[in-house]
């Protein structure tokens, strides 16, 4: 998936748009440990809304995963996901 990603933390009230999944997950790893929720909503952008009047309307994203690091083992997975990208 390309393009824009988005992150919904601490129960969706708290957004942040980041321009790739390893940005996001680098987020997810700095940001969780002081976060209110460990719990992250990552959405990927699958194209742009067209409005009824041909206007457009903005961005489409689509639920793509759910983080939650208090889940066994999801900060290992994540790093481990992280290191295998900056490999290639």
């Amino acid at each position: 998936m390309g393009g824009t990603w988005q992150v919904l933390f601490d129960g969706g009230r708290q957004q942040r748009y980041l321009p790739d999944r390893q940005a996001v997950l680098r987020y997810v790893l700095a940001v969780g440990p002081r976060a209110v929720s460990p719990r992250f909503e990552v959405h990927a952008e699958t194209g742009r809304i067209l409005l009824a009047d041909g206007s457009d309307g903005g961005l489409r994203f689509a639920l793509v995963e759910v983080i939650d690091l208090t889940r066994p083992g999801e900060i290992e997975r994540i790093r481990r996901e992280l290191a295998e990208a900056d490999e290639l």
